[in-house]
């Protein structure tokens, strides 16, 4: 494992973090806790030392749970990082209410790493006349907190005045090579470095559709390499060949993603790429705008949508679609995911919508997403949805 030093306190971070947002689950949606214990203390037997959640993640119960993965001596081998969720707060009250309720739910008495979750101008605006400052003043000076930071999800010049607003310690921005120009970018990277900020990449993969499913068009790119990796070492190394980035956190579900990600965690070193390589990775950027439709990352920020429409599901099976070409599947995963087929729930289709704007107003990545569901239903709840339906219960089960 490599090691990346925070400029203002001199921790020695682990370049891969453990992000908790996207743990295995069962077939009912909760957490498969055997499982991701084992995941989460494997990693960190293996040199992971930065672990990250936030309050909504898996519905409220990713802070529990890793609460409970950490015991046994697991606590004090980490960094922990958790997140106030700004969109939440309504006074000061709420600030405290919602730290101590964390240190409770994750069995720990400080968060070494504490940010304002998921900030975008308007949101920055609001807390910063709810004196949240003060609020980080006071949590840091009685030691629940150690380090305090800002996740971000909005514009450059947003993010430039956030990060002169206070002396934060780090900030978490979204990064990858199809990203570079929106959100904080590149430029906003290069800023928080030149004062002095950690800084912690969340999404490097977009949510995963980076690595898979790789469209025959990307591929005949990443061929083309004279070393070869996988497309998920590709898009990781890449974010990591830059020196101001501190740590890249990643979503790892599955355990040969995590044994993946340690191996090129222990070769990605800052400016490693070659010119060479980094076009390659221009051109598979340049592909990939080509034929990508929706921008959506699965963050889950859009939900619970008021009439129960599934939006990342719907845009993760449009965008697979308009990636792979596989109209067939494409269907049938449509009715049995949204359509609640899989999980025996409810459906959550895109022709639910009733085009409230809740969505937009909550969306990270500013999309239009009422217009984007109606191309999905434009698409999948033709004249044979039905028989998909019927397909799709035959094919897991559920007939």
């Amino acid at each position: 494992m490599l090691y990346r030093k925070v400029p203002v306190n001199g921790d020695e971070l682990s370049i891969l973090g453990f992000g908790c947002m996207r743990l295995p689950v069962k077939e009912d949606g909760k957490i498969d806790e055997e499982r991701t214990t084992r995941q989460v203390r494997y990693a960190i037997d293996h040199g992971i030392n930065y672990i990250d959640t936030a309050w909504p993640y898996h519905m409220g119960e990713s802070e529990p749970f890793l609460g409970r993965a950490l015991a046994g001596g697991y606590r004090e081998k980490i960094k922990l990082a958790t997140k106030l969720p700004s969109w939440a707060i309504k006074n000061t009250d709420d600030m405290d209410r919602i730290l101590n309720s964390q240190l409770e739910r994750l069995m720990t008495d400080h968060i070494d790493y504490y940010l304002i979750h998921g900030l975008v101008g308007t949101l920055w605006d609001k807390m910063e006349k709810l004196e949240v400052l003060d609020f980080l003043d006071r949590a840091k000076a009685d030691g629940r907190i150690i380090n305090a930071g800002f996740s971000f999800h909005g514009s450059i010049e947003d993010f430039k005045r956030i990060v002169d607003a206070y002396p934060w310690i780090f900030c978490q921005i979204q990064y990858n090579y199809l990203d570079e120009k929106s959100q904080a970018g590149t430029e906003g990277l290069e800023y928080a470095a030149s004062k002095g900020l950690g800084i912690i990449v969340m999404e490097p993969l977009r949510g995963g559709k980076l690595a898979k499913p790789v469209p025959p068009e990307v591929q005949e790119i990443w061929n083309e390499a004279e070393i070869k990796r996988t497309p998920a070492e590709w898009g990781l190394r890449w974010v990591w060949n830059r020196p101001e980035v501190t740590v890249v956190l990643s979503g790892m579900n599955e355990e040969s993603h995590i044994e993946e990600n340690l191996r090129i965690a222990d070769e990605a070193y800052p400016n490693s790429l070659t010119e060479a390589e980094l076009q390659l990775v221009k051109r598979v950027e340049q592909k990939y705008r080509e034929l990508m439709k929706i921008g959506c990352t699965g963050c889950r920020y859009c939900l619970p949508c008021p009439s129960g429409v599934d939006i990342p599901g719907c845009f993760e099976i449009y965008d697979n679609f308009s990636l792979s070409g596989n109209e067939k599947e494409a269907k049938l995963m449509y009715a049995a995911k949204p359509g609640g087929i899989i999980r025996g729930d409810v459906p959550g289709y895109a022709s639910q919508c009733v085009q409230c704007g809740e969505c937009v107003e909550k969306c990270p990545q500013h999309l239009d997403i009422p217009s984007l569901l109606e191309a999905v239903v434009e698409k999948f709840e033709g004249k044979d949805h039905r028989g998909w339906r019927l397909i799709a219960k035959k094919s897991f089960g559920k007939e």
